[in-house]
């Protein structure tokens, strides 16, 4: 099967495309290279991929005319690219263009792909809210530009499925670290200021925060089990996530325990939006892929802190 893969270059995106390359399907990925976060992470990233046979096209989904840069013969297109996270730097117009006109722009490009079986919608938890524990089925109550954006994003995608366009499904993703994680997100940053002794800011009230914290090899096995399976997903919205869940102060102390040492914390000012309690409802994926994710929080820490070492300590 000949695949595409948005936000390549990027933490999950990149995961999946190595994923899907090793199953034997052949990869095409796409990327923006958003100067968002330090743009030489996503250069390495892309750089492990072609090492690996998985091509890179530099796109800007916001920008119609890139598509030209694309072959319209793709069998599944995996969405993961968007404006991540809850961010001051980013303004309502990055996450509007980022996670709806780009999600807009490629459904269009899908629809000129007369061979395609599945278009995946890459979508979060932020959707349900500050408190996402809830079923699929449940009522959307966003609290942030990401998590509006993000619906309004899931929403275009699943309109064409009840269109009877294309066969089309939105991953709800919860919490995900590892190996790749961008660099301003809990755990990469932990790690960063253990290794080399930084002062941590901790968002205030941010230690008793709950979250089903997921191993990104968890996470792949879910997202790429939907292939072969067009007929169940179509249509469908589906978490994938841990359910075990853990504080976020509890996930500091397997950090702190691994790295052997105390990392230095400075409080700072609560931020807007953030979720306060998230826990995966995972029964429909499991109903539908046999999802089953396995990987404990101090298993998938431990993956992450080797990967940490070897890209920028040794």
């Amino acid at each position: 099967m000949k695949i595409l893969v948005t936000g390549a270059a990027g933490f999950i995106g990149s995961h999946c495309a190595e994923r899907l390359h090793h199953m034997g399907h052949e990869v095409v990925g796409a990327d923006n290279f958003s100067p968002y976060y330090d743009q030489n992470l996503k250069h390495k990233n892309a750089k492990d991929l072609k090492d690996a046979g998985i091509p890179i096209t530099r796109i800007d989904l916001r920008e119609p005319g890139d598509f030209s840069k694309l072959k319209d013969d793709f069998d599944y297109i995996f969405h993961f690219a968007g404006q991540p996270g809850i961010a001051a730097t980013s303004s309502f117009e990055d996450y509007l263009w980022n996670n709806l006109v780009a999600t807009k722009n490629l459904i269009d490009f899908a629809l000129t792909c007369t061979q395609l079986k599945l278009f995946i919608n890459i979508s979060t938890s932020s959707i349900y809210g500050l408190h996402a524990t809830l079923s699929e089925e449940s009522a959307p109550a966003p609290a942030s530009f990401y998590g509006v954006t993000k619906l309004a994003g899931e929403q275009l995608v699943l309109s064409k499925s009840r269109e009877k366009r294309i066969k089309t499904c939105s991953l709800r993703l919860f919490s995900v670290y590892g190996p790749r994680e961008r660099p301003e997100k809990l755990y990469t940053k932990l790690i960063g200021c253990g290794f080399f002794n930084q002062e941590f800011p901790l968002f205030k009230g941010s230690e008793e925060h709950v979250r089903s914290f997921t191993y990104v090899g968890d996470i792949i096995d879910g997202v790429v089990s939907v292939i072969g399976n067009e007929e169940k997903v179509d249509g469908q919205i589906i978490n994938m996530g841990s359910e075990n869940e853990h504080t976020t102060g509890e996930g500091i102390a397997i950090v702190e325990e691994l790295l052997d040492t105390q990392i230095r914390k400075n409080t700072t000012p609560k931020r807007q939006g953030d979720q306060m309690f998230t826990k995966a409802n995972i029964d429909k994926a499991r109903k539908l892929l046999n999802y089953n994710p396995n990987t404990t929080l101090k298993e998938g820490l431990k993956k992450q802190v080797a990967w940490y070492r070897k890209a920028f300590v040794d």
